[in-house]
């Protein structure tokens, strides 16, 4: 008998295939960031995992803190089963003993998948987001064509959206002195880049609004508290969604991936692995990218996909062709003392 392909399998035979041993289990505890975010995996992953396997499916939402998650596995008091963290957080997690390794070999095949979904044992690239510059279109005659704009405050005055962290902005920074995106990485890491990068922040400083949830850039924009903002561009899409006018601008951003792990110690550790090997199937990801403007990881999916939501996705070629994948290894290996010297720049 031939053997189909995990890939070519409904959601529905999925789950069936996956309900055998997970009766047993009383719930899954599946953690994600919230807002609109955690809409859309309700819909396309959440509810119908639920209604396929029989497993009850709790979810809760975090900021990213991997202390949380820390705590738990040094206690060894494992609470939480799946958890979606920041692609930054990946290597760090994994090195540190505080996520499981995982054995997705039955039901992932690398090749069904974009490359940078299936880098870590430890992680599953759970979706593609992007740090974009927005606007509201209702309040800008002109609108802006990237960085140097967001930096032009003659020509557009008032406040501007940042998210409070040297994340993303150090990279924005550059682009708007002049550095082409090919070579931000590489202006960052040689002497004298980050100074260049923290020069220019500072003209751009009195004129700064900052925001740490990223449900506020979109409400910044859509009172007209701020006339630009960086923001994620699933935000932007969820505001977009209730009839609020804001528009993306595509050149310039920065990409990168969420991951779906397990935390070390998880009672649940293979229920687990059926959960992200459901979340990440091309139908389920085709419910999610319609729900959200984040981009599928399974190729796949992409090919369900209509033209409209396609153009609103980080992964679309028009909207990826001058955009740049935030370098895990450079704030792996420089987060910690950027984001201290960010914090003490705010400061001043």
């Amino acid at each position: 008998m031939k053997r189909l392909s995990p890939a070519l399998l409904s959601p529905l035979a999925l789950g069936m295939l996956f309900s055998v041993g997970a009766a047993s289990a009383a719930e899954l505890t599946v953690v994600n960031f919230g807002g609109a975010n955690a809409n859309a995996q309700k819909v396309a992953y959440v509810e119908p995992f639920q209604k396929s396997t029989g497993t009850k499916v709790v979810t809760a939402e975090f900021n990213g803190e991997l202390a949380k998650v820390k705590a738990m596995v040094e206690a060894k008091k494992v609470s939480w089963d799946v958890v979606e963290i920041d692609g930054g957080d990946l290597n760090r997690a994994c090195d540190d003993g505080l996520i499981e390794k995982l054995d997705l070999s039955k039901t992932i095949k690398k090749d069904d998948y974009i490359p940078e979904a299936t880098v870590s044992e430890c992680g599953m690239g759970a979706f593609v987001w992007s740090t974009v510059l927005a606007y509201n279109a209702d309040k800008l005659k002109t609108a802006p064509t990237g960085w140097a704009d967001f930096w032009d405050v003659k020509k557009y005055p008032g406040k501007r959206g940042m998210k409070k962290s040297a994340q993303f902005n150090l990279e924005f920074a550059l682009m708007a002195d002049g550095v082409p995106t090919k070579d931000v990485y590489k202006v960052l890491s040689e002497k004298g880049g980050v100074d260049r990068a923290f020069k220019k922040l500072d003209q751009l400083k009195p004129y700064i609004q900052w925001w740490d949830a990223g449900a506020l850039p979109a409400q910044f924009l859509a009172s007209g508290d701020v006339v630009m903002a960086n923001a994620f561009n699933g935000r932007i899409d969820a505001a977009q969604r209730e009839g609020k006018n804001l528009k993306v601008v595509w050149a310039g951003s920065v990409y990168t991936l969420d991951y779906w792990v397990i935390p070390k110690g998880s009672p649940n550790k293979a229920l687990g692995e059926k959960f992200i090997s459901y979340a990440s199937q091309p139908e389920t990801q085709k419910t999610y990218a319609n729900n959200i403007a984040y981009g599928p990881v399974n190729k796949g999916a992409l090919k369900l996909l209509d033209a409209k939501t396609l153009g609103n996705l980080p992964t679309s070629t028009a909207n990826a062709k001058d955009s740049i994948q935030l370098s895990l290894q450079f704030w792996t290996d420089h987060g910690e003392e950027l984001e201290q010297r960010f914090s003490a720049w705010v400061a001043k």
